[in-house]
């Protein structure tokens, strides 16, 4: 009812104003006595709306049973996996003390200086190149300095800017990048659980016994491979493995569902999350071009051209023109195909804001200099390290330090020969999960592992030719996904796999809190 209509009514004698009253109550088709009721009723119909506005989100997903799944699974990881990697680092810590090295690049003590008991549980979260994260996230890079500050170009910046970001809410710059990773790796789980049950229910599944079923335990067992990975560490420290891994399987999940702005936009922030970023666009192309996508059915058919009734040759040409037309693109390419050009945005950015503030866009190319790496030829590297764990293992059997039988990339020739070993051995575990992958997974997953180790392969470091390698394995979680469909269908080695990973998780997560060079 108007107000100023019934002012006029309440103002009018007897039956007059009575008539007028019931004459504006029935054209403004509320019943009488409502004008008591409606503001109460409005205001309660207003709040189950906001109420039911606000639970929709989560009616839907405790609707869906896959996202309920993969959230229980992968949160149970998460705090299993974190509790046993801050137990390792913080009883060894507290049993061994820091280490002979605990001053190594450590500029100005940004992973210490938080008390006893602050600096215990930094210990399996800021060693190595943690500090430099700190520094670029206090400091900036600085390429105004040369050659000071020129290491720091190696580091891409998305990451230092989350930690920035959180510390400027008053976290403490340590406690903000655990922070950040800690949220990348949950998101990274959860994705990973969603897209290798996605693979195994559509693709792998169907070629196995068990179906649904296998699916779900792959999904399971990929987010348990990858949080008890032997250097899951990596993922809740201040380092930006988690919060690269999180952006490539999105990039994944994205396009593997059309969604090509996505697609695009999380490829270019990977891209400014390390440099590998960049190659998200080739698994993404491959998605887009050949599928398999959730989004549309292909155009283009694959089936096989008509041959000759008789004779072998026009069989021959039909089986060789069938082999052609399988390197043809299923989906044709349409406007939201540019959405991918995206990705190489981010490392563009960076390069310009180097550029703008007195260094060379170029920088983050020429750093890996800075830190030995040299181009040796198209997986060069494989050779190398093979020669260094060959000249490895006859150190240590010479049981002599005097001779050194390779360039040593620390003080002990021991210690060296034993890195080389162990990347060696991690590379040797590489090759039967590449090939899985490529025979299990869509050729997007076994094209992406491929062109991000051919970086490091490519670039080996004079004195240990593979370093870092089993920190770049980690985030390349198509072999996690073949793993877990590989322990799904063997119910037998199930748990040893994942105890003697979480094993040896304890064993790199002491030797990282205690200053110990690992990966």
């Amino acid at each position: 009812m108007n107000p100023d209509a019934a002012e006029t009514a309440d103002a009018l004698p007897g039956a007059m104003g009575a008539s007028m009253r019931a004459a504006i109550v029935q054209a403004s088709g509320e019943p009488p006595g409502a004008r008591a009721a409606c503001p109460s009723a409005a205001a309660a119909i207003a709040s189950r709306r906001r109420r039911s506005a606000t639970a929709r989100p989560w009616a839907r997903v405790l609707a869906d049973e896959e996202r309920v799944r993969a959230i229980g699974d992968s949160a149970r990881a998460l705090i299993g996996s974190r509790a046993l990697v801050w137990l390792a680092g913080v009883a060894t810590l507290a049993t061994l003390g820091f280490g002979p090295v605990r001053k190594a690049f450590d500029p100005p003590g940004v992973t210490r200086g938080f008390g006893w008991l602050g600096d215990l549980l930094a210990g399996p979260a800021a060693r190595w190149d943690s500090a430099w994260y700190l520094v670029i996230a206090h400091y900036g890079y600085r390429p105004d300095l040369g050659r000071l500050t020129a290491p720091r170009a190696a580091f891409f910046p998305l990451y230092p800017l989350g930690l920035s970001a959180t510390s400027w809410l008053g976290a403490p710059p340590v406690l903000a990048g655990v922070l950040v990773s800690l949220l990348a790796l949950a998101l990274a789980l959860y994705g990973i659980h969603r897209l290798t049950a996605l693979e195994f229910r559509t693709v792998a599944a169907p070629l196995r016994a068990g179906g649904a079923g296998h699916a779900r335990e792959a999904a399971r067992l990929a987010v348990l491979l990858t949080a008890f990975a032997p250097m899951a560490f990596f993922l809740s420290a201040v380092y930006a493995e988690s919060l690269f891994l999180a952006l490539s399987v999105g990039v994944f999940w994205s396009a593997r569902h059309g969604r090509w702005a996505a697609t695009g936009g999380l490829a270019a922030l990977a891209a400014a999350t390390r440099g590998a970023g960049v190659l998200l666009s080739l698994p993404a192309l491959i998605l887009y071009l050949y599928g398999p996508r959730a989004d549309r059915l292909p155009e283009l058919a694959r089936g096989s051209p008509a041959g000759g009734r008789d004779g072998a040759r026009p069989r021959a040409v039909g089986r060789a023109a069938c082999k052609a037309r399988a390197l043809l693109p299923r989906y044709r390419p349409r406007p939201d195909m540019l959405w991918l050009a995206l990705a190489p945005a981010g490392l563009a950015a960076y390069g310009a804001y180097l550029g703008l503030v007195g260094g060379d866009a170029l920088l983050p190319f020429h750093a890996q200099g800075e830190w030995g790496r040299h181009f040796a030829g198209p997986f060069a590297g494989i050779w190398d390290g093979l020669r260094a764990a060959f000249e490895g293992a006859r150190q240590l059997l010479s049981g002599q330090r005097q001779h050194v039988y390779f360039p040593l990339a620390a003080d002990s020739p021991f210690v060296a020969a034993g890195h080389n070993l162990v990347l060696f051995g991690f590379l040797l575990a590489a090759v039967p999960a590449i090939v899985g992958v490529l025979r299990t997974l869509p050729f997007a997953y076994g094209a992406y592992v491929i062109v991000a180790l051919a970086m490091p392969l490519s670039y080996p470091v004079a004195a240990q030719p593979l370093m870092s390698l089993p920190r770049f394995e980690l985030v390349l979680f198509p072999l996690q996904m073949w793993f877990a469909g590989w322990l799904a269908a063997r119910p037998r080695a199930r748990a040893p796999a994942i105890v003697m990973s979480a094993l040896l998780l304890v064993l790199f997560t002491a030797a990282f809190a205690t200053w110990h060079w690992v990966a």
